[in-house]
């Protein structure tokens, strides 16, 4: 089976269409790189349109969706595999534990606390995937400048832009999922806490 890549993205029926389109171009991107998909399970907005593409595409597709989104019809069912969870939480953790990889398409507030929870996770050592933000059409360039800000203000570490690295364009993503953003979290911590 292919690498599974873990999208979290919006699933707003309301954007623009080049986010569909954009949505559509990684899928398709993502099979001809060996990538199948695990998401969020939904069929609507870019998390539909990522899903169907990558399985016309021919890719393995793993939806991960809580029984309460099922019920109201969100699911795709056309996933390879669509496993069905009882909490966010749970959903948030099955991604995790399936993906090989991580990619922040443009999204909400649920991509970003998605995004910052991966992220954080990294920083304190209890995981070692690469994450990629793809910065579509500037999309993430204000949070982007507000991590600096973090670090600028010593809210964060030097490290923090070392957790994840940033794609502009779709071809970008696979060689920095290849060589990702290396972190290492201890030096930093040792380094934060000398007295």
């Amino acid at each position: 089976m292919a690498k599974l890549l873990c999208v979290y993205c919006s699933s707003s029926r309301h954007l623009d269409d080049r986010y569909y389109e954009g949505a559509e171009a990684v899928g398709r991107s993502m099979v001809a790189n060996g990538w199948g998909l695990v998401y969020g399970g939904g069929n609507s907005g870019m998390m539909g349109s990522v899903a169907r593409s990558v399985k016309a595409a021919g890719g393995h597709v793993v939806g991960v969706i809580p029984h309460f989104m099922k019920e109201r019809e969100l699911a795709y069912e056309q996933a390879d595999e669509l496993i069905t969870v009882d909490s966010m939480r749970e959903r948030k953790r099955v991604m995790e534990e399936r993906a090989t990889a991580f990619l922040a398409l443009p999204g909400g507030i649920g991509t970003l606390e998605e995004l910052t929870e991966i992220m954080t996770l990294r920083y304190i050592n209890r995981l070692d995937k690469p994450v990629v933000v793809f910065n579509h059409h500037g999309y993430y360039d204000d949070l982007i400048r507000f991590f600096d800000r973090m670090t600028a203000e010593r809210f964060k570490s030097t490290g923090l832009s070392d957790l994840y690295s940033v794609a502009k364009a779709v071809d970008e993503i696979w060689p920095l999922l290849d060589c990702p953003a290396s972190f290492e979290a201890d030096a930093i911590w040792r380094n934060q806490h000398k007295k």
